[in-house]
């Protein structure tokens, strides 16, 4: 039932995109449909695209906009210590303000990933006067290849658990995927 509701989801939003098997060989993620899907500029589907991601961390629930309104919430998971706002590299804390997704990445660890726009230069500014690293590579992410079959989301939503990035089922990868375009608007908070 969990598949059908998610090929109906990624149906809805994307028009015909149908759900893809993630594969993992040698504890990766392959990545040559992703890499391929980039190259031929067919991850993105604009008939159902998403303009805007907030991200309430105190609620672990992300909400995804168009036009103002919200399209659907999906459950995430967190850096492993959510409290307040990244203040340097290591720290397994989730930034929070207002940033955009800066790229898409086939990742071989965690299934597809959009990057976060962390750190800004209010971020290294912050570290700098402390004299530590701001830290980076933040992303929102699918799981780890040991779920790749989503057996263990209800497992891995229930906890914080990321270094610092935003983590969603790849179900919920893959409808992001094809509803975020680079440049969209993700607040944290």
């Amino acid at each position: 039932m969990r598949y059908l509701y998610g090929c109906m989801v990624l149906i809805w939003l994307t028009g015909c995109k149908q759900p893809l098997e993630p594969t993992v060989v040698n504890n990766q993620y392959t990545l040559e449909e992703c890499k391929e899907e980039l190259l031929e500029a067919e991850d993105f589907s604009q008939g159902e695209s998403i303009d805007k991601i907030v991200v309430v961390k105190k609620e672990r629930t992300m909400y995804l906009y168009r036009d103002n309104k919200v399209m659907n919430t999906l459950p995430v998971s967190l850096g492993k210590n959510p409290i307040g706002t990244k203040q340097q590299q290591g720290d397994n804390r989730t930034p929070e303000g207002e940033f955009w997704i800066s790229r898409k990445l086939c990742s071989p660890r965690y299934y597809r990933s959009l990057c976060i726009s962390y750190p800004r230069p209010e971020d290294k500014a912050r570290a700098a006067r402390r004299g530590v690293n701001p830290g980076g590579a933040v992303t929102l992410h699918g799981q780890p290849t040991w779920n790749a079959d989503g057996k263990g989301d209800s497992y891995t939503l229930s906890k914080n658990w990321t270094q610092g990035c935003v983590a969603v089922t790849n179900a919920a990868m893959q409808e992001l995927w094809y509803a975020v375009r680079e440049g969209v608007p993700i607040v944290i908070r």
